[in-house]
């Protein structure tokens, strides 16, 4: 379905029925990534999920794809569907992106899921790495994207066992478009620091992360947690940056007790 957004149109998909569930992808995939949550979760809740900007089939963003646009886009989409609060969980830019609409739209929330996320903000020389690959990226395309990161988004397990998987994460790559891989770096580097806003949560929180994530480490998860007062953290074994597809299953029975337990 395609929904008309401060002019542009997103690509979104909507289905179930019960406690509205948002889901917001990580990059540079698009919200295809969320698949084998949907399949899990849609028969108890409604489960929610977009394109970012560029990335699937919305249309593109003039300039670096910032978080807080995805938020924005977000929050209009829940207007959209007549949705007054909501679960919204992202993983990596997808968790910048919650983190962002959680400190300008709170009163949105009815719970979080931070997955394979972080809440601090590159360093400055991430943020050159960034604005380099994004150079090299509009000189000769997304192929350059795929290799700077598909190594490092799965774990060692992934890796291994499932090259099937891998080799369909490449794809996904190169089928984005490389002014929204740029579009989406520079965004990335920009980002404000989310570190102040996880003492501001006041909704529970789901904090995930894959034990074998070399991006944003088990550790980065677990500062996360203890800074948010009502945050439950839980490891994904065997699984990487990409938890929610690397280990599914877990994550689906994780996302389903913290759904299931919420009030209201």
């Amino acid at each position: 379905m395609r929904a008309r957004v401060d002019g542009g149109a997103i690509e979104y998909d909507a289905r179930g029925e019960g406690r509205s569930l948002v889901l917001l992808h990580a990059f540079p995939l698009a919200m295809s990534m969320w698949e084998p949550q949907c399949d899990a979760l849609c028969e108890r809740f409604r489960v929610v999920r977009f394109d970012a900007r560029g990335f699937g089939g919305s249309d593109p963003v003039s300039g670096p794809l910032s978080m807080d646009r995805i938020a924005e886009d977000a929050v209009a989409l829940l207007d959209l569907l007549g949705v007054e609060r909501a679960v919204v969980g992202g993983c990596s830019m997808g968790g910048y992106a919650a983190l962002a609409l959680a400190r300008r739209h709170p009163h949105r929330l009815s719970g979080l899921v931070l997955q394979d996320t972080r809440a601090g903000a590159d360093t400055e020389e991430a943020k050159a790495g960034r604005r380099q690959l994004a150079s090299r990226v509009l000189e000769t395309g997304p192929q350059v994207a795929a290799d700077a990161f598909l190594p490092r988004l799965v774990g060692e397990t992934t890796s291994r066992e499932r090259p099937g998987l891998v080799g369909e994460l490449r794809e996904r790559i190169l089928a984005t478009p490389a002014p929204a891989i740029a579009s989406g770096l520079h965004g990335l580097a920009e980002r404000d620091d989310s570190r102040p806003t996880l003492a501001a949560i006041r909704v529970p929180t789901l904090v995930l992360v894959g034990e074998e994530d070399v991006i944003t480490p088990p550790w980065e998860a677990e500062a996360m947690a203890r800074a948010v007062r009502r945050a439950r953290l839980v490891r994904v074994p065997r699984a990487g940056h990409l938890s929610n597809l690397e280990n599914p299953e877990a994550v689906n029975a994780a996302l389903s007790a913290f759904l299931g337990g919420l009030r209201g």
